[in-house]
C-alpha cells in the first residue's frame, strides 16, 4: 500500500514538472494616451476578438490618460463616461492613472462605473476623497502569475501635470522610489509588469533600477517605440504616441516558469480591416451632440504648426479680456494642425479640452519673465506661447534643452520696458503652476478659454495664422 502510494506521488510530481517546463506564452495588447478618441474603438474591439480567439487569456492594459482630448467623450452627462464603457466593453483588464485622468472632477464616478481596476502605487487617496485605486495586481493566465505594478509620473512640484485643486486630498510619492518596493512580486509571480505613466526616460530609469521586472508598458511622453528598441538591463519598454498612434501585441514567453523571451509587435489599429458592428454603434451613439458641428469661424489658410494655434488662443485672450499681452502653456493646445476650412465647436474643444477659465494679472515684464521660466522649468519644451509680443530665446550650448536668456520684445520689434506693469491674460492653470508675485492676480474672470476663443472666432468670421511665430529661437555655439 505505501509502495502504491508513493509510485502516484512520484509519478503527480513527474506531471507537474512536465506540465511546468512546458513553453508557454503570455499575450497582452496594450494602449497608452489614447485621449479619448473613440473613433478608433470598433477596430480595437475587433483586433481584440480576433487575439482572444487564439489566446482566450489575453491580458489588455493601459498605461493612463485614457480621457481627455475628445469632446464627445469628456462634454458628456458625467465627463469620461463614454471611454469607460467602450473599454469595458472591449475588455480591459486594467489601467493605470495618467495625469489628465484627474482632469474635471469625475474620476471617483468613473473608477466606480470600470469593470477593471486602476492600478497606481504611488498615489494615496485620503478616505475624504475616496478614490479606489490599488497599488498592485496579481492576474492568473491558465496557472501562470503575472504580477502587475502601476506608476504616474510627478512634476517638480510634486503632483501628476494637472491643476492642483484637481488632486486635493491625494498624496503622491516618488515613482521610481515606490516601484522598488513591489520587487517582492519577483519571488510571487512568474511574470512581472509595471503600467508606467512616467514617460519613457522614466521608464529607462527604472529599468535600470528594478532588473526583477520583464516588461514596462509605457506612456505620458508619447513616444513611438518600434521592434527594434532595445532591453534596457534585460527590460523590455513599449510605448505608442497618442490618440491610438498604434497599439503593442507583446509575447512573452517562459521555461520553466521563466521568461526566456520578449517580443513586441507595434500595430497601426487605425488601418485594421475589421470593425465590431456593437462598438460602431455605441460610438454612433455617443457622437449624436449636433452642437459640436455648428461652425464659429473659418481658417483662410491651414494650421501646420502648434505655435499657431496658440498664437490663436492667445490673441483671443487679448481681445476678449482687453489684456496688452496673453500667454498660453503648449500643453494647454492639444491638436498641432487645422485644415483650411471650417472651424467648429468640436474642433474649438478639441484644441482646448481643459475647461480653464481665463485669469488676469498685473505684471511688470521681469515678473511676466519670472513666471514663464518657472512655469517651463527653464526647458524650451514648455516655454509658453505668447500675444502682443514676441520673445528670442537663447539656448544654453552645454545644454540646448536648457534657456540661458529670454528678451522680450514688442510686436514691432522693439525691446520691452521690463520694469513696467502690463495687463496679462492667460488661464488659470499657469499662476497655479508657476510663481508669480502675491496679488499679481486681478480678476477671475470665470470665463472659460474654450468659450473665449468661440467668442473671438465668431467676432473675426476668418483668420489666418499660417506662418505667425512670435518665438525665436537662438541656439549659441560651445
Amino acid at each position: 500500500m505505501r509502495q502504491k502510494a508513493l509510485i502516484i506521488l512520484l509519478l503527480s510530481c513527474i506531471l507537474t514538472v512536465a506540465t511546468y517546463g512546458e513553453r508557454r506564452e503570455i499575450h497582452i495588447l496594450s494602449v497608452n494616451d489614447i485621449h479619448a478618441n473613440i473613433d478608433v474603438f470598433p477596430q480595437l474591439a475587433a483586433l481584440i476578438d480576433s487575439l482572444r480567439t487564439e489566446d482566450p487569456s489575453l491580458l489588455v492594459f493601459s498605461a493612463g490618460d485614457n480621457r481627455t482630448g475628445n469632446p464627445l467623450n469628456d462634454k458628456y452627462e458625467i465627463s469620461g463616461y463614454p471611454i469607460v464603457a467602450l473599454m469595458n466593453q472591449v475588455g480591459f483588464n486594467a489601467s493605470t492613472l495618467g495625469n489628465h485622468e484627474f482632469d474635471v472632477h469625475s474620476l471617483k464616478p468613473l473608477i466606480g462605473l470600470s469593470n477593471f481596476r486602476y492600478i497606481c502605487s504611488n498615489a494615496f487617496p485620503s478616505d475624504s476623497v475616496n478614490i479606489q485605486l490599488v497599488p498592485c495586481q496579481v492576474f492568473d493566465v491558465e496557472g501562470l502569475k503575472v504580477g502587475v505594478v502601476g506608476a504616474i509620473q510627478l512634476t517638480p512640484q510634486g503632483i501628476p501635470s494637472t491643476h492642483p485643486d484637481n488632486v486635493r486630498g491625494i498624496r503622491f510619492t516618488d515613482p521610481l522610489e515606490t516601484v522598488k518596493q513591489y520587487e517582492w512580486l519577483r519571488k510571487e509571480c512568474d511574470v512581472t509588469i509595471l503600467l508606467s505613466h512616467i514617460g519613457y526616460e522614466g521608464d529607462r530609469s527604472v529599468a535600470a533600477d528594478c532588473p526583477w521586472l520583464d516588461l514596462i508598458i509605457g506612456g505620458h511622453t508619447h513616444t513611438q517605440l518600434t521592434e527594434n528598441e532595445p532591453l534596457h538591463n534585460g527590460v523590455l519598454i513599449t510605448q505608442n504616441k497618442n490618440k491610438f498612434g498604434r497599439v503593442t501585441y507583446t509575447t512573452l514567453t517562459l521555461d520553466f516558469g521563466k521568461v526566456v523571451e520578449k517580443k513586441a509587435e507595434y500595430i497601426d489599429i487605425k488601418k485594421y480591416p475589421k470593425k465590431d458592428p456593437l462598438i460602431e454603434a455605441m460610438v454612433r451613439h455617443f457622437s449624436e451632440n449636433p452642437e459640436f458641428r455648428r461652425v464659429v469661424g473659418t481658417a483662410k489658410t491651414p494650421f501646420e504648426a502648434l505655435e499657431e494655434l496658440g498664437c490663436l488662443i492667445c490673441d483671443a485672450f487679448m481681445d476678449e479680456l482687453n489684456a496688452e499681452i496673453a500667454v498660453e502653456n503648449p500643453g494647454g493646445v492639444r491638436v498641432d494642425s487645422h485644415p483650411a476650412g471650417d472651424i467648429t465647436v468640436l474642433d474649438v474643444l478639441e484644441m482646448d479640452p481643459f475647461d480653464n477659465n481665463a485669469v488676469l494679472l498685473e505684471l511688470t515684464g521681469d515678473e511676466l519673465l519670472e513666471m514663464m521660466l518657472s512655469y517651463c522649468h527653464n526647458t524650451l519644451f514648455s516655454f509658453p506661447f505668447v500675444g502682443g509680443m514676441k520673445c528670442e530665446i537663447t539656448l544654453d550650448p552645454a545644454n540646448e534643452k536648457k534657456i540661458k536668456s529670454v528678451k522680450f520684445l514688442t510686436p514691432e520689434g522693439k525691446k520691452m520696458d521690463m520694469k513696467r506693469k502690463y495687463r496679462v491674460a492667460t488661464n488659470n492653470y499657469i499662476p497655479a503652476t508657476s510663481k508669480v508675485p502675491k496679488g499679481a492676480i486681478i480678476e477671475q474672470t470665470n470665463s472659460q478659454t474654450n468659450s473665449l476663443l468661440m467668442d473671438y472666432l465668431t467676432k473675426k468670421g476668418s483668420v489666418d495664422y499660417n506662418g505667425v511665430r512670435r518665438l525665436k529661437v537662438i541656439k549659441n555655439k560651445k
